[in-house]
């Protein structure tokens, strides 16, 4: 059986930019790797997870891995906790949480702390509001785990009882459709409230808990030290956590092995993702986090890659670049991330692997419009070649391109039975 490589640039779609000369960042990206990779093997389209659903990350992600999301997740939280090594178990309530700027009143001026929150103002922030936060709804303890960046984990666990998922989020910008997470098109920007879905006394209890969490845990952010000293040097504080994609409980899940007959390596850096790989069980390979110096970082990664994939069936590579820059509006920066991928990544993996060997996939989770910033319902590109796999006569990757390939236009479940079944 042939090996399969399958690379997920997160957020990579986008639309045109007339200043990139209506080209997307990916077309006007400088890609003389995946360029020629493209004119070997085809291309074709994705909908991730569905028809006019904008899908979260952890949504998407287990959808173009073969799980279709309506069946086999039950929200973002238990992902993250589980990612971050959190005990959890059925009837806890697990949230994904990101430390964000408030300013009068609850109005949010913005989600991600300017993007500038270090590791450990983070896990000081984390600690205080864990040590001070006690909630009287509900009996429940509170553990709050700074991840990555911004970003953070919540879980509640009940003294007695369990909890309901059944909520809805505090962050704006996302909704929760049949149970999964999507990005609103149209954001507010103010903290909601969080409100029971059902009339159960599990979802009720549920709310007024996050409630009381989220004006508590204010509290504790807004006069907090590591806040009064990013005001003195002008930035921006990070005094409250929004709350989204509550779960109750993680689905029994087969593992890709058992699914697919494929035992994956992969390389992830994201809580989330970390989580998914642990519920499919997935070999994590650890490898340094890309955002300091992604030139340096990707080269290790491709030179791990090729050190990794004789010991596997197959690896699963997910590369941040691309998305943080989309969600920014930075059209200049996502290309340029992009041309980076390119140059260090695949320059230096693609040379020294066996391609007859190999099925190599390129694809998204999703797209993150610069336009927008914020995830979009957009089909993305995918290129598969390698193994076998005979050319289409298209001559480069982008969005356009794969429109016109031969692979024609799949639903993200869809990829990896497509991938086994040339690698057999």
């Amino acid at each position: 059986m042939k090996k399969i490589l399958f690379i997920v640039l997160d957020g990579l779609g986008d639309r045109p930019v007339a200043e990139l000369g209506d080209r997307t960042p990916l077309e006007a990206a400088d890609l003389p790797h995946l360029n020629r990779l493209a004119a070997s093997g085809q291309q074709g389209t994705v909908i991730t997870v569905g028809k006019g659903i904008a899908p979260e990350s952890d949504v998407a992600v287990m959808a173009i891995l073969g799980y279709d999301p309506l069946r086999f997740h039950a929200g973002r939280g238990p992902l993250e906790a589980l990612g971050a090594g959190l005990p959890f178990q059925d009837g806890d309530l697990a949230l994904r949480g990101n430390f964000a700027t408030l300013g009068a009143g609850w109005t949010i001026l913005d989600r991600r702390v300017g993007r500038n929150l270090q590791s450990q103002e983070a896990v000081e922030l984390a600690e205080a509001v864990e040590r001070e936060v006690r909630l009287s709804a509900s009996g429940a303890d509170v553990v709050v785990r700074a991840t990555s960046g911004h970003r953070c984990v919540v879980v509640m666990h009940p003294k007695e009882g369990r909890l309901s998922a059944k909520i809805s989020n505090t962050d704006p910008a996302y909704a929760r459709v049949g149970g999964l997470g999507v990005a609103k098109a149209d954001a507010g920007n103010k903290v909601d409230e969080c409100r029971p879905l059902d009339d159960s006394p599990e979802a009720w209890t549920a709310a007024e808990l996050v409630n009381e969490f989220t004006r508590k845990s204010r509290e504790v952010l807004d006069g907090h030290p590591v806040n009064r000293r990013r005001r003195e040097r002008g930035d921006l504080p990070a005094n409250v956590i929004l709350l989204r994609d509550a779960g109750d409980h993680l689905p029994q899940t087969p593992s890709m092995q058992q699914r697919f007959g494929v035992q994956f390596g992969c390389f992830v850096e994201m809580p989330v993702e970390r989580g998914i790989a642990r519920l499919l069980g997935m070999t994590i390979i650890e490898v340094p986090p890309s955002a300091d110096d992604r030139e340096r970082v990707y080269r290790l990664w491709a030179r791990r890659a090729i050190e990794e994939l004789p010991r596997h069936g197959g690896l699963y590579l997910h590369l941040k670049g691309p998305d943080e820059p989309g969600h920014d509006g930075e059209f200049l920066a996502k290309r340029d991330v992009i041309s980076v991928i390119d140059r260090a990544f695949f320059g230096e993996l693609l040379p020294k692997i066996r391609l007859d060997q190999t099925i190599v996939a390129v694809t998204a989770d999703h797209a993150t419009p610069c336009a927008l910033k914020s995830h979009s319902a957009d089909p993305v590109p995918l290129l598969v070649a390698g193994g076998g796999v005979t050319a289409d006569g298209t001559a480069t990757f982008g969005e356009r391109a794969a429109a016109q390939g031969r692979i024609g236009q799949l639903f993200g479940v869809d990829i990896m039975p497509m991938l086994v079944k040339l690698a057999q």
